[in-house]
């Protein structure tokens, strides 16, 4: 059996199904949920007469649900292919996203619908689409996992322009099935043209042996190392640290003075600093030892955090924290897939990244009812960005006592 190998040849064979990667990241419940729910979380406030961290508290239960369910959707992937278990996921992510017309005033009715969402959505997000994507590249996995992870970065300078565009015609409840027309119309039938993973012969160099087995350790054996543990414990600490910050930035911005279009138009501005993020760090992923870079990058939204302190930040200072932010989602998200197949392989890469996805969903869903707290009680998000600001150190400085890759060629074969 013939390998693949070269940059060339990677993304010559692998190039349909990253673009399709790409768009399904964008269309899917990574993204989509995090950029409608700042721009309704104000109106349905004033609708139902709640604060805002049990408007919050939906998302909350969205993440929970899904970072529960993270490791079964990755043992899925592993043991019957990614392409059925993302396409079907999407699909059916898209039907329950536009139900969300019909959410009620009822705060049990309303956690309801968003346990729904987290319990069928996480199949649609990089839990999956890592899978493949890493298999397709390895000598340019960082680049290739940055460019399918823009799909974020897509989405947040896309959807929140479409869902302001139809709560301005239709109110807040026609955002969800407007922005629901993205999975089922532009993500599905790309990945069902040309989404799937690599054929033995089609892998490239490190992702199997000789004879086409793919290398990688059983989670169980990953669980008894130190690496795994650092790991999750620097995703849940980022992960707090940036989640609320995300959902909570348009009304931080409003807390500056600034109108509900420059709270918007920050969204976008956060979006460019993903897309900088994915492709910079995801790029010198490949180039330098990966912990090393993620460390500065993720002192970046601590300095964030500071500028969007006080109470009269300027809008230089907005749009700079803004996209500073931004740039740490960039580089999580990278660190998460590319770590993870990086020190642990392939073989069972969606079980191991299902689990290790869980700190990332669990931290991100129970950060902005925290956010929505501190506002709640004291006026404004100080407290809580003083605190962020720590955590972001802290999470990139754990990642720097990983050590060394492993040699791939120690890692087991498992036969496909």
């Amino acid at each position: 059996m013939t390998i693949v190998s070269g940059s060339r040849s990677e993304f010559k064979l692998g190039g349909r199904p990253l673009a399709a990667a790409l768009i399904g990241v964008a269309c899917g419940a990574s993204p989509l949920p995090f950029n409608v729910l700042p721009l309704v979380m104000g109106p349905i406030s004033s609708e139902f007469g709640w604060d805002f961290a049990a408007v919050s508290a939906g998302v909350t239960v969205f993440g929970i649900i899904a970072a529960l369910l993270a490791p079964v959707f990755g043992g899925l992937s592993d043991r019957f292919g990614v392409r059925p278990v993302a396409l079907w996921s999407l699909f059916v992510f898209g039907l329950v996203f536009a139900s969300f017309y019909y959410l009620p005033a009822s705060k049990t009715g309303y956690l309801l619908f968003w346990a729904a969402l987290g319990a069928i959505g996480i199949g649609s997000t990089p839990v999956t689409w890592s899978r493949a994507i890493s298999m397709w590249f390895s000598r340019n996995r960082g680049l290739a996992l940055g460019i399918m992870l823009l799909g974020t970065s897509l989405a947040a300078m896309v959807v929140p322009q479409i869902a302001q565009a139809a709560i301005s015609a239709g109110g807040w409840r026609m955002a969800f099935p407007v922005v629901a027309l993205l999975p089922l119309l532009v993500a599905l039938p790309l990945g069902l043209l040309w989404f799937r993973e690599p054929r033995p012969e089609e892998q490239p160099e490190g992702v199997a042996d000789a004879s086409g087995h793919v290398r990688g350790i059983l989670l169980r054996d990953a669980v008894r190392g130190y690496r795994f543990w650092i790991l999750l414990t620097s995703i849940l600490v980022t992960a707090f640290a940036y989640g609320g910050a995300h959902i909570h930035i348009a009304q931080i911005v409003k807390l500056h003075g600034f109108s509900a279009s420059v709270a918007a138009s920050v969204l976008g501005v956060v979006a460019v600093g993903i897309l900088v993020g994915r492709l910079l760090v995801g790029f010198l992923f490949d180039r330098l030892w990966a912990p090393g870079v993620a460390f500065p990058a993720l002192l970046l939204p601590a300095i964030a955090c500071w500028l969007l302190m006080g109470s009269d930040a300027s809008f230089t200072y907005v749009i700079i924290g803004g996209f500073l932010l931004g740039f740490a989602a960039g580089t999580e998200s990278d660190v998460i897939a590319f770590l993870t197949a990086k020190y642990f392989g392939m073989a069972h890469y969606g079980r191991i990244y299902g689990v290790l996805y869980m700190p990332f969903a669990i931290g991100s869903a129970i950060s902005p009812i925290v956010y929505g707290m501190v506002r709640d009680r004291t006026g404004n998000y100080d407290p809580i960005l003083m605190v962020a600001m720590v955590m972001f150190a802290f999470g990139g400085a754990l990642l720097l006592t990983l050590g060394r890759y492993p040699d791939p060629e120690t890692l087991p074969a498992k036969a496909q």
